[in-house]
């Protein structure tokens, strides 16, 4: 074997790492640097500080030279979904080709290949000479390549990854994975693979026959029906994918091996290089501050020194503890209260925080470090034994203290279910942070905020999946029955997982200006939402009966009249069906078809059908409506009311929707359609406690009164001040007439403007034609020229700096803004346009939310209850005695939301009606 090792760095993976690891730093010339500075670091401690007996003697970085490879060309919608890269780490990727060059090791592109292939092609060219090669990379499909003689180094996790890892992670040895990932498919990259095929059954079928063409051949033996349905129905599908994973490795080298040695590091270029982008502290170690004649450095703008990359321990599971004894127990709250802050997290039987019954506490107290504290674990099955552990009431008994503290910190991810947990439990925690609002307050719009995805990015590390301990399916079994072993590793990475986030996010908050909305709107607002949940609402069991078996009488009816008025019966449900009735039995035009064959029926297609006055599409639009309302709502709701508390008790996502706005799940009370009169019966179900009423308190138009303010336009303020129909205005500034029509079309105008509506989406809102809605657009900027100078300078903010912000300072991010395609771009800039304005609605509700409950104990209302926040809307459980002194305390409340952080030049006004349900309330 040859003493020559070739290390070939995964580039593309070093520069999202550093990008993501750095808060965003820029350069004595005031251009963005932070992911340049990491990569520099992180490529030096590579060249430098390996172990000189294991270290390289031949080093060369692989990047992509651009987004299109052969496999485009192969399958156009190849990596189709892949979001563009930060706006401002796109000017970086010059500077970090240049800082590798300056470090005298090869930095190697070549169009129409993946860094990957060229990686495959170096290490199959060095392996057939005898060398031994490492790649510098985690990919899952660079572990393909793994073989005697090539393994893999995970520098984030600082562990080697050879052959048994691979099989100990897919099942299936590096030869075989490229048929499992063809199987599976990968969603980041948009190859197809087969629907429904994860890793665990695409590693079971390939083990079981050998190889993907071989499970495709057999695929008619396969028991499981949706399995074998799959497999024949995308079979094509199958083979694209392998040919889309599978690796380049025979082209010619772009250099030869022998450039590619390592020659150490020679002070020059380096030097120069860290000299011109102001990195004091790396120039420092190559011995110089600076060449002659040069000015004192600087150091990066944002920040007061160069932040390095903290070296953050790898995930190990099993140096977790699991505690079963009161004295460890009491050294772990010894070690959390000492620390001053301590990352929990709970195990429990369900995902719903009020059904769910507590199992166990995970607790973390420094990177690596954490342990799970069992109480509820039962056996799995009849003859198992349930395993030692102390008793559910030690424990929490003992945890109360530290919890109720307010001098230690308590770090949770969507921190929400913790919390009703405990307070189920008699435990109020409070001091706290979470690290999923901390990540939705920093980076609003590019990605998820939950665990995994937060972990994956900031750390590339893969969390245990819950499916692979409890399982899936009719075998999956609750977290009370998984094993102690099992169960402190899961639990321990959570809270380990979690502190780690607080650590990388927190610092972030006052240098990236979020700590106001963090501190003033979203952090406080936990515990009120957890509060509201905990209440739920009561339905009215009998009265949803009485609407499904109404709504069925309906539907029935609807579907004789359609099948009748198209000619003969058909599935409604089926899209295939109803298309070819709609374009091929009927012979209606315009039909367009989908890559499937099949033609469109969605809601766009169906209401364009309905405005030409194809009855059809009006009664298959009013009957998907009321199956809609009958499976989601009348059927639905009575299958959720809780068995314990009676009432229904809804999920209020607090980082989901992008503009800052809860969102409600499980039911969703949010979606209820309020313009219809079957829609609105639903509200009626929804009914007060027995000697209360419901109170609905609404903002009016609070989104026009904000265009108002941050527009600056002095006609709608002063309408708005004065009291005035702000539709009534715009229908005489427009059209020089108010009537029922005129207002109409001037309410729609108003609220389409606001969402950065075209002249060609306006004509179709007001029928018509394209001509007339642009001169309508052009008139509304000649009345009301603030408005279009706000359009003006918020479009301009997101193409500058790719986000946009409320006037609380909350941010939106908007990828989108950089995208490929006009249509991409035009979405991201009607997005732009309204964001600032439904998210700071969203800020002042969620701030009235807040203040509402000292508001209301301060004049001895602790009886009412806040139940919902939908939209602009609150909805309360009032006791009838205290209707009216409630209904003062929640105007004032939200009068006055926004104060006195900002100052509004237009009055906020909030409608407010009770009634024995929230229909007759609304």
């Amino acid at each position: 074997m040859s003493s020559n090792h070739l290390y070939l760095v995964d580039g593309s993976g070093y520069i999202f790492r550093a990008y993501h690891r750095l808060p965003p730093l820029t350069n004595r010339h005031g251009m963005p640097a932070g992911a340049v500075y990491g990569f520099t670091t992180m490529l030096w401690k590579l060249v430098d500080d390996l172990h000189k007996a294991d270290g390289p003697t031949h080093l060369a970085v692989i990047l992509d030279a651009s987004s299109r490879t052969f496999r485009n060309d192969m399958y156009g919608a190849y990596k189709a979904h892949r979001p563009p890269p930060p706006e401002d780490l796109v000017p970086q990727f010059p500077l970090i080709r240049t800082a590798t060059r300056a470090f005298s090791v090869p930095c190697i592109e070549e169009e129409g290949l993946e860094a990957d292939d060229i990686i495959a092609c170096y290490a199959r060219a060095a392996l057939a000479e005898g060398w031994q090669v490492t790649i510098v990379s985690s990919d899952k499909d660079l572990m393909q390549l793994i073989e005697p003689g090539l393994d893999m180094l995970d520098t984030m996790n600082n562990r080697r990854l050879g052959r048994d890892h691979v099989i100990e992670k897919f099942g299936v040895p590096p030869e075989l994975l490229g048929d499992v990932l063809a199987l599976m498919g990968d969603s980041v990259d948009n190859v197809p693979g087969v629907p429904g095929v994860g890793p665990k059954t695409a590693s079971q079928l390939i083990n079981e026959f050998g190889s993907l063409d071989a499970v495709l051949q057999n695929a008619e033996t396969i028991k499981k029906p949706k399995l074998r349905e799959s497999l024949l129905a995308h079979a094509d599908n199958a083979r694209l994918s392998r040919e889309l994973v599978r690796l380049v490795c025979d082209r010619p080298l772009p250099e030869p091996l022998d450039a590619l040695k390592l020659k150490g590091l020679p002070p020059e270029p380096l030097r120069e290089f860290l000299a011109e982008q102001g990195f004091k502290s790396l120039l420092l170690r190559v011995g110089g501050e600076g060449q002659p004649g040069r000015s004192v450095l600087a150091e990066p703008a944002v920040a007061a020194a160069p932040v390095e990359i903290p070296e953050e321990p790898a995930f190990d599971h099993k140096s977790y503890e699991c505690v079963t004894s009161e004295a460890t127990l009491d050294l772990w709250i010894t070690e959390a209260t000492a620390e001053g802050r301590v990352a929990v997290d709970t195990e429990t039987t369900h995902l719903d925080a009020i059904r769910a019954e507590l199992v166990g506490v995970s607790l973390a107290t420094a990177s690596g470090r954490a342990c799970y504290i069992p109480f509820g674990h039962v056996g799995d099955g009849l003859l198992s034994e349930t395993p030692q552990q102390l008793p559910r009431e030690l424990v929490l008994a003992k945890l109360k203290p530290l919890l109720e503290n307010p001098s230690v910190l308590k770090i949770g991810q969507n921190l929400k279910y913790d919390l009703i947990l405990f307070r189920r439990a008699g435990i109020d925690i409070i001091a706290y942070d979470d690290t999923m609002l901390l990540s939705y307050d920093l980076d609003a719009g590019l990605g998820g905020h939950g665990m995994d995805d937060l972990c994956k990015k900031h750390f590339s590390h893969d969390t245990i999946s819950f499916k692979s301990v409890c399982g899936t399916g009719k075998s999956q079994i609750t977290f009370d029955k998984v094993s102690l072993a099992q169960a402190t590793e899961y639990a321990g990475e959570d809270a380990d997982v979690t502190l780690r986030l607080w650590q990388r996010l927190k610092p972030r908050l006052s240098r990236e200006a979020a700590t106001r909305v963090y501190e003033l709107v979203d952090r406080p607002l936990l515990a009120v939402v957890a509060e509201m949940e905990m209440a739920g609402i009561s339905v009215d069991r009998a009265e949803l009966s009485r609407l499904s078996a109404d709504y069925a009488v309906e539907i029935a009816r609807l579907e004789g009249v359609i099948h009748q008025a198209a000619g003969g019966p058909f599935t409604i449900g089926s899209p295939k069906q109803l298309g070819e009735v709609l374009f091929e039995r009927m012979g209606l035009k315009g039909g367009r078809k989908g890559k499937s064959g099949v033609y469109s029926t969605d809601v766009n297609e169906m209401e364009r059908l309905a405005a030409e006055g194809i009855e059809v599409a009006r009664l298959v639009l009013e009957w998907r409506q009321l199956t809609k309302l009958k499976s989601t709502y009348t059927d639905a709701l009575q299958q959720q009311i809780n068995p314990v508390t009676g009432r229904v008790h809804t999920s209020f996502s607090m980082a989901v929707a992008q503009t800052g706005r809860l969102s409600s799940t499980d039911p969703n009370l949010q979606n209820i359609p309020i313009r219809t009169e079957l829609g609105r019966r639903i509200r009626d179900a929804f009914v007060a406690a027995p000697g209360h009423v419901l109170l609905s308190a609404d903002y009016s138009q609070i989104e026009l009164r904000l265009a108002a303010h941050m527009a600056d336009v002095p006609q709608l303020r002063t309408a708005f001040a004065e009291g005035q129909d702000i539709h009534n205005l715009t229908a005489q500034e427009l059209f020089g007439t108010v009537d029922r029509d005129t207002r109409g079309r001037a309410k729609t105008i108003n609220f389409a403007i606001l969402y950065g509506i075209s002249a060609f989406g306006l004509a179709g809102r007001l029928g018509v034609d394209r001509g007339e809605a642009q001169a309508i657009i052009d008139r509304y900027f000649d009345r009301f020229p603030g408005v279009r100078n706000y359009i003006a300078l918020t479009v301009g903010q997101v193409r500058e700096q790719g986000f946009v912000t409320t006037l609380f300072g909350r941010k939106t991010h908007l990828p989108g803004i950089k995208g490929k395609t006009v249509s991409e771009r035009q979405a991201a800039e009607r997005q732009a346009i309204n964001a600032p304005i439904q998210g700071t609605s969203a800020d002042i509700i969620k701030r009235a939310m807040v203040r509402m409950g000292p508001a209301l104990a301060a004049e001895g209302l602790t009886s009412v209850k806040m139940l919902l926040q939908v939209h602009d809307e609150l909805v309360f459980e009032v006791p009838e005695a205290d209707a009216a002194a409630a209904s003062t305390v929640i105007r004032r409340v939200m009068e006055s939301a926004a104060e006195p952080y900002v100052r509004l030049s237009v009055p906020l006004g909030v409608e407010i009606g009770t009634g024995p349900s929230w229909g007759a309330a609304h």
